[in-house]
């Protein structure tokens, strides 16, 4: 049974929905880009990866266009994406199968420290992308008009390793350059959207608003509320979708076990 165009919070009540089941699983994703906080980040010309993407594929579809969600077409322009991982090689390649006339893809580390697929990193170069590596923005240059027309950047060095083991990357004093660009791609990763319904049903969740979920406990991907299990991206963070479909196949076996229901278990 699915119910399709209906948002918990607005068109259902979680209340409902746990009166009426013996337990609930979240798996809402993340789809709040994360923002950098650089001067002029919300100029015309700058846009999220996420919004971007969507647009581009509804238009391949031939499917309707949202005005919240309006299809940027990049053809002949000079295209800048920042991040590195494997949403900003989407966003890389799609703009130079537009036609861009020119395609950057900037990150604040070295290749080798890039989060995203290798992969993807190759058949972008393959496509025609450009790399500009160790160069973290710090502001975003506007023309007479208010649109977007560089990014400047410091040059950066490799530093100590982070919690995840990646080097952070250091600003290189008088480094600052201008890079131009006519149209520039956030692509810096992606948030929970707030779920103040899960949270005032005693479910924690982490200072990143991703929900806690207990992922080798006697049942796996069960939140603070025991009627309540989540997984993928809303409990680990932005991730591959085949990631997230294994953690819904555990946290049944969670749920399962929960209700004590026999089964085979083959997760």
């Amino acid at each position: 049974h699915f119910e399709l165009n209906c948002e918990v919070g607005k068109d259902v009540s979680l209340d409902s929905l746990l009166e009426q089941y013996d337990a609930v699983f979240v798996g809402v994703g993340t789809y709040r880009s994360m923002k950098a906080g650089l001067p002029n980040e919300d100029a015309p010309g700058v846009y999220d990866a996420l919004p971007f993407l969507i647009a581009n594929t509804k238009q391949v579809m031939g499917l309707e266009e949202l005005p919240e969600e309006p299809f940027i077409n990049t053809a002949g322009l000079n295209v800048v994406v920042l991040g590195g991982g494997d949403t900003a090689m989407d966003c890389v390649r799609t703009a130079l199968r537009h036609g861009a006339s020119n395609v950057t893809c900037a990150y604040r580390r070295d290749e080798a420290n890039m989060p995203g697929s290798k992969k993807e990193v190759k058949n972008a170069r393959e496509e025609g992308a450009n790399f500009e590596f160790n160069v973290q923005p710090v502001a975003l240059e506007l023309n007479e008009q208010g649109h977007v027309c560089g990014i400047r950047f410091l040059r950066t060095r490799l530093g100590e390793p982070d919690a995840q083991g990646r080097r952070r990357p250091v600003p290189i004093e008088g480094s600052e350059f201008v890079m131009p660009a006519d149209a520039v791609i956030m692509a810096f990763g992606f948030n929970p959207h707030g779920m103040p319904w899960l949270e005032s049903h005693g479910v924690t969740v982490d200072k990143w608003g991703r929900i806690i979920a207990d992922v080798e406990s006697q049942y796996r991907y069960q939140t603070t509320n025991p009627k309540i299990f989540a997984g993928g991206d809303a409990v680990r963070g932005a991730d591959l979708v085949v990631t997230a479909m294994a953690e819904g196949r555990h946290a049944a076996q969670g749920i399962i076990d929960w209700l004590g229901v026999k089964s085979v278990k083959s997760h």
